[in-house]
């Protein structure tokens, strides 16, 4: 089926100036051309998958119509095209009612991108209406519609009937719990819990129990049973995020959960069962730490049976305007008066910039931007951005960051030290707490601290 795409130029316009040369039948589109002079007189796109408003050369018509559309709720996705140089009435009119708009004159393959990303995927067939609101359900948190985004959508919908271990990659705010979420609710357990865990979070010394329970009298503050996340998740999904930030000791007591789907509570005398999916994400290389010795080679191949990349926002700009959007609309009702829109300089900004951050700081930017705006237009001014990427922070000496610089010369030292020792001495700790002429204990927590693995 073709897409259908309704077409509104100024009256007069040639065939070599239409733009309906750009959307070919050959290409899967059908287009139904109009004239402002008539349309704002009666505008009729019923059954258009997209209203592609041309306003080139800027006509009265279309700032009216425009000022309409801006009060439609379930309005057609619409795509304005408005001159290089617009009067302020019709770029506020057109950010207003459009979904997306470009500046004349356009290129033929941006068009064409855009008007894709704005009709989605496919049409799907009525027959797998079922399907659909299935995957809606899941999805309805994921929002964007680049090429790369389309492709991770897909991914989810593959993986979510799946029983396996999936293992989630990107960078920090690239959305990893959602994606998590969203393959959950796309699976038969979507009606049981779904149960997030942030391994960075849990200490170290509480890590087991948190994870699988305990029984009472286990420790000195256990005065009943406890429940452990494993067994809350029982029949649904378990998400461990940070996974890497587990110790290797607490790696392979988990090891033998997903194995074995038993595990047994601290200081209980019986071994419990749990029917439990376990998804689990990092922001780290894995396969590096596996080398550093840092995470369980076992445990990596265990989890990496489905892996799933999310791609951070500077690989799919497309999407920042859409996102920018959905924030402005969702935090714009939380103790705004006035609804806010971007100039197109804004948004232009916004797409420019490259998002360390990801989704995570496009929240936190739009955020700052409402309540710095005065009006209802939001400017370049309001949109604040990091001048520094911090991925790239180093601590390195310099007078203002003495006492980090430190530190990680301390812990560089620590590390190399301690571990020189435990390999000098195969891994035994108490020979390598004599040679360092340091308490057992002390030496033991020490080489905890940088993952070797004390049960080796």
């Amino acid at each position: 089926m073709p897409h259908e795409v309704c077409l509104v130029e100024p009256a007069g316009v040639t065939p070599q100036l239409s733009l309906s040369r750009m959307l070919r039948p050959e290409d899967g589109y059908r287009c139904k051309c109009e004239c402002w002079t008539s349309f704002s007189a009666g505008p009729n796109f019923l059954g258009a998958q997209l209203l592609l408003a041309v306003a080139v050369p800027e006509c009265w018509a279309a700032i009216s119509f425009f000022r309409t559309q801006s009060c439609n709720q379930g309005r057609t996705p619409t795509l304005a095209v408005v001159p290089s140089e617009s009067s302020e009435e019709l770029l506020r009119s057109a950010s207003d009612a459009s979904d997306d708009f470009m500046f004349w004159p356009i290129r033929e393959q941006e068009l064409l991108e855009r008007v894709k990303r704005l009709i989605g995927a496919a049409t799907r067939d009525k027959d797998t209406v079922q399907g659909v609101l299935t995957e809606e359900l899941g999805l309805e948190q994921v929002i964007g519609s680049s090429p790369a985004f389309i492709e991770l959508l897909a991914q989810l919908t593959r993986m979510g009937p799946s029983e396996a271990p999936v293992l989630i990659t990107g960078e920090t705010g690239t959305g990893k719990e959602v994606c998590a979420r969203s393959i959950h609710l796309l699976s038969r357990r979507r009606q049981q819990p779904f149960i997030p865990v942030d391994c960075g979070a849990i200490p170290e010394h509480l890590a087991e129990s948190e994870l699988f329970g305990h029984a009472r009298g286990a420790f000195t503050d256990a005065h009943r049973d406890h429940k452990g996340l494993v067994s809350l998740a029982d029949g649904g999904t378990l998400f461990l995020d940070e996974i890497d930030a587990l110790s290797l000791n607490m790696q392979a007591k988990f090891l033998r959960f997903i194995q074995e789907s038993t595990y047994r509570p601290v200081g209980g005398e019986q071994f419990c069962r749990a029917n439990v999916r376990v998804i689990a994400a990092t922001n780290r290389r894995l396969e590096q730490s596996v080398l550093d010795r840092q995470f369980r080679n076992d445990l990596y191949f265990r989890l990496n049976v489905l892996r799933l990349s999310v791609p951070p926002l500077r690989e799919r700009r497309g999407d920042i305007a859409l996102l920018a959007r959905y924030f402005l609309e969702k935090l714009g009702g939380s103790g705004v008066p006035a609804r806010k829109w971007l100039s197109p300089v804004a948004l232009r900004k916004l797409e420019d910039y490259d998002w360390p951050g990801n989704v995570r700081e496009v929240s936190n930017v739009m955020q700052r931007a409402i309540v710095l705006s005065p009006g209802s237009q939001i400017l370049p001014c309001h949109i604040l951005l990091s001048t520094g990427d911090p991925r790239g922070i180093e601590c390195t000496p310099s007078p203002s960051n003495f006492r980090c610089a430190k530190s990680k010369a301390i812990e560089a030292f620590e590390r190399q030290y301690v571990l020189d020792l435990l390999q000098k001495h195969d891994g035994n700790i108490t020979r390598a707490a004599r040679d360092a002429d340091k308490d057992r204990r002390a030496f033991g927590r020490l080489a905890q601290k940088y993952k070797w693995d004390t049960s080796l």
